[in-house]
């Protein structure tokens, strides 16, 4: 299974959407994919996951069990986040992608976290992969003060790991009792991308 990594660092500022495409992708390799800005119209497609126990279970976020309450964040948290995306199939979302950056002036400027998820049904092909890639990709080429892209994975989710490590991220050690999901203080592994680092390795 592959699922949601990391824990969100202060409000981020990104620069404004460009959409994000794969090549088409040949039988029994990874899905082509692209990624897109949420509408309120996708909630149907986001329920799927964020209703799903098996999705949350790594999340900070527990399975919605209410559509009028997943709206709600939609419309509070998830449009008008600067770079958070729609991981599409045949422009259907089947899982999401997001970057948060400190805000200008910080002085952490320099760094940023990825996180992602994605529906149970599609995990193992690879999507979840393409799709870091091609966010990683996006986000260096937008942002040229970018130098660090890092991610926060519970020491316990194998998959999410994988996914990192299959496009190339560097993992750089473990960080005990970094922070509290539902109620439980977990350990976190931590990975990077550099800029400078060779480009990302495609999950085909």
């Amino acid at each position: 299974m592959e699922e949601e990594s990391g824990v969100s660092p202060p409000t981020p500022t990104l620069p404004a959407e460009k959409k994000e495409t794969t090549t088409a992708a040949a039988a029994g390799e990874t899905p082509a994919i692209s990624l897109r800005s949420f509408e309120l119209a996708d909630v149907d497609d986001y329920m799927v996951w964020a209703s799903d126990e098996r999705v949350a279970r790594f999340c900070r976020w527990s399975a919605y069990t209410s559509k009028e309450e997943l709206l709600k964040y939609m419309r509070e948290t998830v449009l008008p986040h600067p770079w958070f995306r729609a991981i599409c199939l045949d422009g259907r979302p089947v899982g999401a992608v997001s970057v948060a950056l400190n805000a200008p002036g910080s002085g952490d400027r320099c760094r940023g976290e990825i996180g992602y998820v994605l529906a149970a049904a599609h995990w193992g092909r690879g999507i979840a992969a393409e799709a870091v890639r091609a966010a990683a990709a996006a986000v260096f080429r937008e942002v040229p003060e970018l130098e660090r892209l890092e991610a926060l994975v519970d020491v316990e989710n194998r998959a999410s790991q994988r996914v990192l490590e299959k496009v190339g991220f560097l993992r750089e050690g473990v960080l005990r009792k970094y922070f509290s999901l539902k109620g439980t203080t977990r350990d976190v592994v931590v990975y990077s991308h550099l800029s400078t680092d060779y480009p990302l390795l495609s999950a085909k």
